[in-house]
C-alpha cells in the first residue's frame, strides 16, 4: 500500500458548473520524436514561437482553444513551472510549496488559491469556482476528471518523458498565451544551464561518479533511467540504475542490498511524509547495510525538496535540480 501511495506521489516521474468554456480538439496521436541522449555543450539560441490558438503537444495531440487563456488552473507542477517561466501566475494550483519557493513566485506564490482534494481526486467544484479558461492536468492521473472539468473549461493532459518534452510544452503554452518573447528567454536560460552543466560535469569528472536519486517514506524506490528524473541525471553523472521491468512498483523497487551492490557515491533523497513517516536517511540511519553504502559512509546523502525534484518537471525545475545536484556532488 505504501509503495502505491509513493507511485501516486511521484508519477510525474517517475493531482453542470457554469457556462460552456473553450473547447479542446484532440487529433490522433503522432509518433513523438526521440529526445537527444545528451545535451549539447553548445547552447543554440531559441526563437520566440508565434501566437496560436491551436498547437500540437509533445504527445502529438492537437489542442485548439476559442480564445487566449487568461485564467489557467494547474493540477500538476509542470503547469505551474511553465506559467512562471512565461511570467504568468496560475488562477489556482495544487502545488503551493513549489510556487512559494523563492526561485518561483516566493511570497506571492503563497497567495495563489489552492485546489483541495487528493492528487487525481481534486475538488471539481473548486476548480470551477476558479473560473478557468484552461485546466492543465497530468496523464494517468487527471484523465478521469475530463468529463466533469470539460463542462466549464478544456482540460489539457500533459506528460513529460524527457526534458525536451518540457521545452516543447513551454513552446506550446507560450503560443497559446502569446508569450513568445518570454518563452525564448526561458528556453535560452535553460539551454545555457544544460550546456554549462555538461561542461562542468566533464571538467570535474562527475560523469564517472555513481549517483543515485531515490524516494520513499517507510519503503524506498529508485528513479531509474527510464523515468524522467533518472534519465535527466544520467546525462551528467554515472547513473547505474536501469528499470527492472514490469509495472511502476517493480521497475523502481531496488532494495538496500541492491543499492549497496551498485555503490553510489552520492545519493539524493526525496522523502515523502506519508502518515508522519521520517525522512529516508533518518529511517535507515542505523540499518547495517545502509551504513556500508559509500555515499552514506562519506556523508554524501542529501535530502532534497520533493516539491522541486518530484513535482516541477518544467524547464525551471530541471535547471534548478541540475545546479543543486552538480554543486552537492562536487562539494
Amino acid at each position: 500500500m505504501i509503495r502505491k501511495l509513493l507511485a501516486v506521489a511521484v508519477v510525474v516521474l517517475l493531482a453542470g458548473c457554469g457556462q460552456q468554456g473553450p473547447t479542446m480538439v484532440a487529433a490522433t496521436s503522432q509518433p513523438r520524436p526521440a529526445a537527444p541522449t545528451t545535451p549539447s555543450t553548445a547552447a543554440p539560441l531559441a526563437s520566440p514561437v508565434a501566437a496560436s490558438l491551436s498547437v500540437t503537444d509533445p504527445a502529438g495531440k492537437r489542442l485548439t482553444l476559442e480564445r487566449v487563456p487568461e485564467r489557467i488552473v494547474c493540477l500538476t507542477g509542470l503547469c505551474d513551472d511553465l506559467l512562471v517561466e512565461l511570467g504568468l501566475v496560475p488562477a489556482a494550483t495544487t502545488t503551493p510549496k513549489l510556487l512559494s519557493r523563492p526561485d518561483y513566485l516566493g511570497e506571492s506564490g503563497a497567495k495563489v488559491p489552492v485546489i483541495p482534494g487528493s492528487f487525481g481526486g481534486e475538488d471539481v467544484v473548486e476548480i470551477a469556482q476558479a473560473e478557468p479558461d484552461l485546466v492543465i492536468g497530468l496523464a494517468g492521473v487527471h484523465d478521469q476528471l475530463r468529463a466533469a472539468v470539460e463542462k466549464f473549461a478544456p482540460l489539457w493532459i500533459v506528460e513529460v518523458k524527457s526534458h525536451e518534452d518540457s521545452v516543447a510544452y513551454l513552446r506550446a503554452l507560450a503560443a497559446l498565451t502569446g508569450r513568445g518573447a518570454q518563452q525564448a528567454d526561458a528556453e535560452n536560460r535553460f539551454r545555457t544551464k544544460l550546456a554549462t552543466g555538461l561542461a562542468d560535469s566533464r571538467a570535474k569528472g562527475l560523469g564517472d561518479i555513481p549517483v543515485l536519486a531515490m524516494y520513499g517514506g517507510s519503503s524506498v524506490g529508485v528513479n531509474t533511467t527510464d523515468d524522467v528524473l533518472g534519465g535527466f541525471l544520467s546525462q551528467f553523472f554515472g547513473y547505474p540504475w536501469p528499470s527492472k521491468g514490469g509495472g511502476f512498483e517493480t521497475a523502481q523497487a531496488y532494495g538496500i542490498e541492491e543499492i549497496l551492490a551498485r555503490a553510489p557515491q552520492v545519493i539524493f533523497v526525496q522523502s515523502f511524509a506519508f502518515g508522519g513517516a521520517k525522512p529516508v536517511s533518518e529511517t535507515y540511519r542505523e540499518h547495517p547495510v545502509w551504513k556500508r553504502i559509500p555515499a552514506v559512509a562519506s556523508g554524501k546523502v542529501f535530502e532534497v525538496q520533493p516539491e522541486l525534484w518530484a513535482s516541477g518537471r518544467g524547464t525551471r525545475a530541471f535547471g534548478l535540480i541540475l545546479e543543486e545536484a552538480l554543486a552537492k556532488a562536487a562539494g
